[in-house]
C-alpha cells in the first residue's frame, strides 16, 4: 500500500512535466514569430512607397510634354521658328504615337504596382496585429493551461483518497453480488427441476392421449373385421333359410360392403360433410331434425358442429353402428314405419339426401305426406337427389348404385311437396357437371348450362 501511494505522485509529477512541455511547444510555435521574446510585441518594417510615388509623378509629366513645342521669345523669325516647329510635331505625331502609348501604359503599370504594394503593407499590418493577438490568447491558454494543472494535481489527490474508499465498497458490492448470483443459481436450479417434472407430467399425459388414440382406432378396425366377417357369414348362409318372399334390400342389407362402396363412390365423409355444409342456415334454429337414411353420420356431424340437435335413422346396422361410435344419435329402423310412429307436428326439419332414387316410384309421394304430417307449422322438408336434368349424371353416377331404382325429376318433386301441404318451395343445384367433367367446357355456355348444369340438386319446402 505504501509503494503504490508512492508512486502515484511521482506519475502526477511527470503528467504535469509532460503537459508544460506541451505548452512550451505549443507556444513557440504560436507566438515564436510573432515575439521577439518574452511578451513582447512583434512588429513588421513595412516598406516606403515614396521614392515610387515620386518617380510616377516626374513620368507622367515627361509623357505629357511629349509632342508639344518649347517656348521662345518674341519676334518674327522667333515666330516663324515656332510655327515650323509645330508643323514638325503635327508631322511627326504618327511616328511618336506608339511611344507615348508605351510610356501611358508603362505609368499605369507602375500605378498597379504601387496599390499592389500598398495593400501588401495593409495585409502585413493586418498580419502583425493578428500574430499579436495570437500572442495574448496563447498568454492566457498558458495561465489556464497552468490553473488546469493546480486543479489536477488536487484532483489526482482526490481520486487516491477515494479510491482506497471506493476499494473497500467494492470489495463489499463484489461480495453481495457473489451471493446474489449464487442464490439465483439455486433458484434456477429449482425451476428447473420443475420445469422437468412439469414436461415430464405432459409426456405421460400426451402419451396416454396417443394410446388412448390408437386403441380407439383398433377398436375401429376390429369392428370393421367383425363387419366383414358378419357379411360373408352372412353370404355363406343357406338360401334355404331365408324366407323367399324377403330380398336383400327389404332386410335393409345391400349386396356389398356399403361403407365401402360409399367410400369410393360418394366421396370421403370429409368431403361430404364439406357439400353438406351449406345447409346449416336453411336449419339453423330448428328444434329438432331428422336426416331420413343417415349413412355414416356426415350430415349429423355438421348439425353437431352447428349445435342444432339432430338424429338420423338407417336401415344398414354398418352404419348405425359407426354413427353410435361418433358420439351421434342414429336408430336402425325404416324409413316409413319411423315416420309412422313419430308423433305429428313433432320435428322442425327432417334431411333426406340421395334416398328418394333407390324408392319405388309410388312410395316417394307417401314419404313427401309422411314427413309434412310429422313436421310442425313453419318445418322445413330438404330433399337431395340426382338431378335428371343433368345429362352427365347418367355417364358417371346414377348407375353406378345397382339399389338406384329411377332419378325423380325436380318438378316431380315440388308437385308431390304441394300436394303434402308445404309451400315456399325453392330448388338449387348442386355439384357443378363441369367441375368433375373438364371436357363439358368445349360446349357452348347455352348447352352446357341448360343440359350440363348441376349433377345433384335440393328441394326445400316449408310446411304452410
Amino acid at each position: 500500500m505504501a509503494a503504490e501511494d508512492a508512486q502515484q505522485p511521482r506519475g502526477a509529477d511527470e503528467l504535469v512535466e509532460i503537459i508544460r512541455a506541451i505548452k512550451e511547444r505549443v507556444r513557440g510555435r504560436a507566438t515564436g514569430a510573432a515575439s521577439g521574446g518574452d511578451g513582447e510585441q512583434f512588429s513588421v518594417q513595412t516598406p516606403d512607397l515614396m521614392l515610387a510615388v515620386h518617380a510616377r509623378d516626374a513620368a507622367l509629366g515627361k509623357v505629357a510634354a511629349i509632342g508639344t513645342v518649347n517656348p521662345r521669345r518674341g519676334g518674327p523669325l522667333n515666330a516663324l521658328i515656332q510655327q515650323a516647329k509645330r508643323i514638325i510635331s503635327r508631322a511627326l505625331d504618327w511616328h511618336v504615337r506608339e511611344q507615348v502609348e508605351f510610356n501611358r501604359a508603362a505609368v499605369a503599370s507602375l500605378d498597379g504596382l504601387i496599390e499592389a504594394f500598398d495593400d501588401c503593407n495593409r495585409a502585413l499590418s493586418q498580419l502583425t496585429a493578428r500574430i499579436n493577438a495570437v500572442g495574448r490568447e496563447a498568454g492566457d491558454a498558458h495561465a489556464q493551461i497552468a490553473a488546469g494543472l493546480d486543479e489536477l494535481k488536487q484532483e489526482v489527490g482526490d481520486t487516491r483518497a477515494h479510491w482506497n474508499t471506493w476499494r473497500s465498497e467494492w470489495e463489499q458490492r463484489l461480495l453481495d453480488t457473489e451471493t446474489r448470483f449464487l442464490r439465483g443459481i439455486a433458484e434456477a436450479q429449482g425451476g428447473y427441476e420443475h420445469k422437468l417434472r412439469q414436461v415430464h407430467r405432459d409426456y405421460e399425459a400426451s402419451l396416454w392421449g396417443h394410446l388412448d388414440k390408437m386403441r380407439a382406432e383398433y377398436e375401429r378396425l376390429i369392428h370393421t373385421e367383425l363387419r366383414a366377417l358378419r357379411q360373408r357369414i352372412a353370404a355363406s348362409a343357406p338360401v334355404s333359410l331365408r324366407r323367399a318372399s324377403e330380398t336383400q334390400e327389404e332386410a335393409g342389407r345391400e349386396p356389398y360392403d356399403a361403407l365401402r362402396f360409399a367410400l369410393r363412390f360418394r366421396g370421403t365423409e370429409e368431403y361430404v360433410k364439406q357439400q353438406q355444409r351449406h345447409y346449416v342456415p336453411l336449419f339453423a334454429g330448428c328444434d329438432e331434425v331428422l336426416d331420413l337414411g343417415c349413412g355414416r353420420g356426415e350430415f349429423l356431424e355438421v348439425m353437431r358442429e352447428a349445435g342444432i340437435k339432430a338424429y338420423g335413422v338407417d336401415l344398414n346396422e354398418e352404419c348405425v353402428a359407426l354413427c353410435a361410435d361418433k358420439g351421434l344419435r342414429a336408430d336402425k329402423a325404416d324409413l316409413f314405419a319411423h315416420l309412422e310412429g313419430r308423433l305429428d307436428s313433432s320435428l322442425g326439419g327432417i334431411f333426406c339426401a340421395q334416398v328418394v332414387e333407390h324408392l319405388p316410384p309410388l312410395r316417394i309421394p307417401e314419404l313427401v305426406r309422411l314427413a309434412a304430417a310429422k313436421l310442425h307449422r313453419g318445418g322445413l322438408l330438404v330433399v337431395e337427389t340426382p338431378n335428371p336434368e343433368c345429362l352427365a349424371i347418367f355417364a358417371t353416377h346414377f348407375y353406378l348404385d345397382p339399389t338406384h331404382v329411377r332419378p325423380v325429376p325436380a318438378a316431380l318433386l315440388s308437385f308431390y311437396m304441394e300436394e303434402a301441404g308445404l309451400g315456399r318451395i325453392r330448388i338449387s343445384q348442386v355439384g357443378p357437371a363441369v367441375e368433375f367433367m373438364p371436357a363439358l367446357t368445349a360446349l357452348p355456355s347455352e348447352v352446357r348450362d341448360a343440359f350440363f348444369n348441376g349433377l345433384d340438386y335440393y328441394i326445400a319446402g316449408y310446411k304452410l
